[in-house]
């Protein structure tokens, strides 16, 4: 990991003297991880894709004002996270989001779960409010520490955890049925 910050940093300073080539290395390391979170967030596969591409196009617009290019790849899904609800602002008005969620297909890695338990969890998952689905989607999906995740929604450390843990409270407690049947 300590190797590949190393990289994408030298990647960063190189796209920032205008080399688009090492851009778009950024971009193929960076692409799917933020097509996914993107997904889980929006539930539209066409939505995400396009998000996507507004987003890596904001990043490279404003790579010149990341102050700290080790700190990337927080930086990158903020962007993805403004994008996000700046999109739900704009379709709020129009429609509602979808009641059952969308399956993205061969797009993500295929779970190493029975598929009852999948659609369960995913299910449960876009019941939950859109800020402790989040936190969840950042920690358990991403894999972000708990400062990074605040560097993204702009809160404290604090409210990251407390959005977490009461969103695993809930997951737990929807998701216990499906214990008690034998689904693991």
């Amino acid at each position: 990991m300590i190797f590949r910050a190393v990289e994408d940093t030298d990647l960063i300073r190189k796209a920032r003297q205008g080399d688009v080539e090492a851009y778009n290395l950024l971009i193929s390391r960076w692409e799917k991880r933020v097509y996914n979170y993107l997904l889980r967030i929006v539930r539209d596969r066409e939505a995400a894709l396009d998000l996507s591409q507004d987003v890596f196009l904001k990043a490279y617009q404003n790579l010149r004002k990341l102050d700290d290019p080790a700190r990337f790849a927080p930086w990158l899904f903020r962007i993805a996270h403004n994008e996000a609800f700046s999109a739900f602002r704009k379709r709020r008005a129009d429609r509602e989001a979808p009641e059952t969620p969308e399956f993205a297909g061969d797009t993500i890695a295929a779970p190493p779960f029975p598929i009852e338990l999948s659609i369960a969890v995913t299910t449960a998952l876009h019941k939950l409010p859109e800020e402790q689905r989040e936190a969840v989607i950042l920690k358990i999906y991403q894999g972000f520490k708990f400062e990074e995740m605040a560097e993204i929604l702009s809160c404290p450390v604090s409210t990251v955890k407390s959005r977490l843990y009461a969103a695993l409270d809930v997951l737990k407690e929807q998701l216990a049925p499906l214990k008690s049947r034998g689904v693991r």
